[in-house]
């Protein structure tokens, strides 16, 4: 399980296992269940049509970016967060039109690179966005699964400090070290 958490975590660049349903490429939800963007639903590439929110509604399931629209996102998809931030809403925050970002640390503005920015949508962030909510199907439908996974863990035999206490006393005193540089050098210590 910690593997394929991984590989999703890394959108398939390690623990990749093709045997195992991990290739070596972005991960995708199956078939039915696969977030898509349907024909109308396309987010315009366009200045002026530069999405300026994005905004979910549970009862078609579709994720709404400006005037485009992707279809069948679970809520639990929507509202996956870490650390207390929804991740879709964070991902969009540095994509979408207004990009302002508070100040932070000792009350510095952003700098100005973050003013560098493109002018419409790109294809890219379809891409990305895509990506990102298959990789949060698949951590989602692993939850019940990591859930048993800690109820077991909680529930099986703990380790007493006698226990630890016993495993220190009986573990070898002596190291032994392999042999320093200055004694395999044969220009010897240059500070020395």
């Amino acid at each position: 399980m910690g593997a394929e958490i991984i590989w999703l975590h890394t959108f398939g660049e390690r623990f990749a296992a093709p045997a195992k349903g991990r290739p070596a490429s972005a991960p995708r939800m199956p078939a039915a269940d696969r977030p898509t963007i349907p024909r109308d639903g396309a987010i315009p590439p366009a200045a002026d049509a530069m999405p300026e929110s994005i905004v979910y509604n549970e009862t078609t399931r579709q994720l709404h970016v400006g005037t485009g629209y992707i279809e069948n996102v679970p809520p639990a998809v929507w509202n996956y967060e870490v650390s207390g931030k929804r991740v879709i809403e964070h991902w969009f925050s540095y994509r979408g039109k207004d990009r302002s970002r508070p100040i932070i640390g000792d009350r510095r503005p952003p700098s100005p690179l973050g003013d560098i920015q493109p002018d419409g949508w790109l294809a890219e962030y379809t891409t990305e966005l895509i990506n990102v909510l298959n990789v949060l199907g698949r951590l989602v439908a692993l939850e019940p699964k990591q859930a048993d996974l800690l109820a077991r863990i909680c529930a099986g035999p703990t380790i007493t400090t006698d226990h630890l206490k016993a495993a220190i006393a009986a573990a070898p005193t002596a190291v032994p070290r392999r042999a320093s540089r200055k004694a395999n050098s044969k220009q010897g210590d240059l500070l020395g």
